[in-house]
């Protein structure tokens, strides 16, 4: 591990756990009237469940690793779809079809695999959903007039973040078990992926602070 790794952890998680939920809670009284409401609600969530989970390795007698592979990440996931496809693209088909494709993944299956290679499908499988979605986003902002007030939409801010953590780190999620064993390769994608996580919260405060409702 180098040097720099814990420092960008702490600085990760005072980003996840103590900064946004604090600009979403200040920014609810402005969208407790609209489904912004719920980027405030999931990002709480988040930060809760980080900050437990840094401090406890299981909830009950739930291990922390199967806590992420079928309930925290897939929230994730899910969250962004209905995001994306519900609210800004008006696609109820493609948000199921989605939903679905990812819930395949994170069924009890471990008795037939490990557990880190279902962790790894449906990461690799959401982001790769993802990005569908953040090329249809790009598309929708590009082919009206709305571009030209990019600077004031909250998904224009959104989907940079994505862009750049979730669909960024595909390879790294993808090829785990593959670069953990070529030390320098892991570290540079580390150094990405915990970058780009800090940016990816840095977006949804831009998206409060810079967004009007759309």
């Amino acid at each position: 591990m180098l040097v720099y790794q814990p420092t960008l952890s702490k600085v990760l998680l005072i980003i996840q756990t103590v900064v946004v939920p604090l600009v979403a809670l200040f920014y609810y009284p402005k969208v407790k009237n609209t489904y912004w409401k719920w980027l405030v609600f999931y990002l709480i969530f988040i930060a809760v469940q980080e900050l437990y989970f840094t401090y406890n390795n299981s909830i009950l007698t739930l291990p922390k690793t199967h806590y992420f592979a079928y309930i925290g990440i897939p929230i994730q996931f899910l969250f962004l779809f209905w995001l994306y496809a519900i609210k800004s693209l008006n696609n109820k088909a493609v948000f199921w079809v989605f939903s679905v494709l990812l819930i395949v993944t994170v069924l009890p299956i471990e008795w037939y695999s490990e557990l880190k290679t279902v962790n790894s499908i449906t990461i690799t499988l959401g982001s790769l959903l993802l990005m569908i979605l953040v090329f249809l986003e790009f598309q929708k902002q590009i082919m009206n007039d709305d571009i030209l007030e990019f600077k004031h939409k909250r998904m224009f801010y959104i989907n940079l973040g994505v862009l750049l953590f979730y669909v960024g780190c595909v390879p790294f999620m993808g090829l785990y078990n593959f670069i953990k064993k070529e030390h320098s390769i892991w570290n540079s994608y580390y150094l990405y992926f915990v970058v780009s996580n800090c940016l990816l919260y840095v977006s949804y405060i831009l998206s409060f602070v810079c967004g009007k409702k759309n």
